[in-house]
């Protein structure tokens, strides 16, 4: 379809972007505010499309998200520690107000999908996207779907080995403390090792070291589970470009030879849509797709 205009909303958790797209996916409106209380924002969110219509919107969502369409629930809020946001339906809530067609996923899985259309993974069947940054999520496609079953996937809390030198660390996490990848290797965990955001800490830190090691476990992990063409690192986490070759450099010390990977600096990359857009990007092909149904 050309010259059609198509939505896109980031619903995350510290801030929401609006956008609106055309049929190749550039950006041609946006607009960023913080994800306040659910009525406020989502009136903010209708006003932005009542003043830039489109033909259908994508969604990509903080969770954990009901993002089955059988489901009754479709859309709704589950059990996020934002607790205003607990039960709340976004899709129900926009529906109200916008007579066009919408598809809701996860955040990062429209992050991949944005990857898998226009970006690193262009030329792939599948790959994983993980972002490592407040919170650590992961979406794996295969041909062109989304991996999920009951609900989707929370690849961000599995479990993992711990490092020799973080034994004593308790970990982040609310739910599993030092014992998932989100508690050991997110933000978060980095801030409560050092008192330091990553940009304020030196390279030769041994926190990156050990950031590597559970980073390294969980694309070895998605290698293991999914064998995906390629494996994405985002977030704020990874803007640290020497984190990036100790990540490859411990990916291969941990599978030892055992499962065939191509070039590990193909194959364990950034993304390659600019100025953290994969979700946008994502979620416009996503309402492309809607609307083609």
């Amino acid at each position: 379809m050309n010259n059609v205009l198509l939505g896109s909303i980031e619903a995350g958790g510290t801030k929401f972007v609006c956008a609106v797209g055309d049929s190749s996916f550039n950006v041609q409106e946006q607009v960023v505010f913080p994800t306040g209380e659910p009525e406020e924002t989502l009136a903010q969110v209708i006003e932005f499309f009542s003043a830039h219509p489109v033909a259908a919107i994508g969604i990509g969502s903080f969770g954990p998200v009901e993002v089955d369409p059988a489901s009754a629930d479709y859309g709704k809020i589950l059990a996020t520690p934002k607790l205003a946001w607990r039960g709340v339906n976004i899709l129900a809530s926009l529906k109200k107000h916008l007579a066009i067609p919408l598809f809701l996923t996860t955040d990062v899985n429209s992050s991949a999908y944005g990857e898998y259309v226009k970006g690193a993974s262009v030329n792939d069947h599948s790959c994983v996207y993980f972002t490592v940054g407040t919170g650590i999520g992961g979406g794996a496609i295969q041909n062109g779907q989304f991996i999920g079953g009951y609900t989707h996937a929370e690849m961000g809390h599995t479990f993992i080995k711990r490092h020799p030198l973080d034994q004593d660390f308790e970990g982040v996490c609310p739910y599993h403390g030092a014992d998932c990848l989100e508690g050991v290797a997110s933000g978060p965990s980095l801030l409560a090792r050092t008192g330091q955001k990553g940009e304020q800490l030196p390279e030769n830190h041994e926190i990156w070291t050990i950031l590597a090691y559970y980073i390294a476990q969980m694309v070895l992990n998605a290698r293991l589970n999914f064998a995906p063409e390629r494996v994405i690192l985002g977030g704020g986490v990874m803007q640290q470009e020497h984190l990036m070759e100790k990540i490859r450099a411990t990916f291969e010390e941990l599978n030892n030879g055992y499962v065939e990977v191509p070039d590990v600096r193909e194959y364990i990359v950034n993304p390659a849509i600019s100025g953290n857009g994969s979700a946008t990007v994502g979620n416009f092909a996503l309402a492309l797709r809607e609307l083609e149904k």
